[in-house]
């Protein structure tokens, strides 16, 4: 089964976590994560999706899913998906109910030394200044 249209999960937490969390700040490294799972498996992420607590009902989870442009959510891992939405199990029993799977990437998450904290860090302190990220 190849060739599904996946929305990648992230979550988003504030800047001030990142000494203590540094992979679930970095919402770039999340994507990324999925999108390698994604491509290991011929599939394509067509939804990058970013958000912290929100409920499994929320429309905004289902849009794609409606449209028939999602097939399948992808997280990183369980502690993205804890932080993500409010509920998990209810997320998962809505999954259940609407015939959509949902996958963790299960990879390994990235150590962080001073120097990647410091690229997060400006990266996403700095947007408004015309920083690009590289």
């Amino acid at each position: 089964m190849g060739g599904l249209r996946v929305a990648a999960i992230a979550c988003l937490i504030p800047l001030e976590e990142l000494d203590r969390a540094p992979f679930l700040v970095d919402t770039r490294s999340q994507h990324a994560m999925c999108a390698r799972w994604a491509a290991d498996r011929g599939h394509l992420v067509t939804r990058e999706l970013l958000f912290c607590g929100l409920r499994a009902d929320h429309y905004g989870l289902w849009t794609d899913v409606d449209a028939g442009r999602v097939d399948l959510f992808v997280a990183p891992n369980e502690r993205v998906l804890e932080r993500a939405l409010s509920s998990v199990p209810d997320f998962l029993a809505e999954c259940r109910r609407r015939g959509v799977r949902l996958e963790t990437a299960g990879l390994d998450e990235p150590v962080y030394d001073a120097a990647m904290k410091a690229n997060v860090h400006r990266r996403l302190s700095m947007p408004t200044a015309g920083y690009n990220g590289c």
